[in-house]
C-alpha cells in the first residue's frame, strides 16, 4: 500500500491517552523585528500545535467475575480524551517525546500535559 496525503496517517495506532500532534512553526522574528536564531521557539516550555491523531483514551478495568455461562471474550472499554482531530493544542514540552515520521517532526504527547484546546466549532 502507497502512503499518500490521504491514507497518510491511517497506519498510525497512538496507545491510550496519547495524541499525535504537528508543531506550528514559531515565529522568525520578535515583535521588534529581530530575527531569532534556529532553535529558539523549540526550547520553549509551552507548545502549540494541531492533533493529528488520538487514541482512544484511558483503560477502564474490566471486573473479574467467574461465572461459567459468561463469555471470555471481554471488550475493553475505554473514557474517551477530551482533544479531537484538529483542535490546536497548547502542551507543555516537558511532557512530550518528540518523535520524526517521513521527515517530519511531531509530538506524542499525554493528554496530561495539555494544557488548553482551541477547536473550531462551537462547543
Amino acid at each position: 500500500m502507497r502512503i499518500t496525503a490521504d491514507n497518510r496517517f491511517r497506519k498510525l495506532i497512538v496507545i491510550g491517552d496519547r495524541l499525535l500532534i504537528q508543531p506550528i512553526k514559531g515565529n522568525e522574528r520578535t515583535e521588534s523585528g529581530l530575527y531569532l536564531p534556529p532553535g529558539v521557539q523549540e526550547k520553549e516550555k509551552v507548545q502549540q500545535g494541531y492533533v493529528i491523531k488520538t487514541g482512544p483514551g484511558y483503560a477502564i478495568p474490566v471486573p473479574v467475575e467467574d461465572e461459567p455461562w459468561k463469555s471470555d471474550e471481554d471488550q475493553v472499554k475505554y473514557v474517551p480524551l477530551q482533544a479531537r482531530e484538529g483542535d490546536l493544542a497548547i502542551f507543555l514540552l516537558s511532557g512530550a517525546t518528540e518523535v520524526m515520521y517521513e521527515g517530519e517532526k511531531y509530538f506524542i504527547v499525554p493528554q496530561s500535559a495539555i494544557l488548553m484546546l482551541e477547536r473550531e466549532e462551537d462547543l
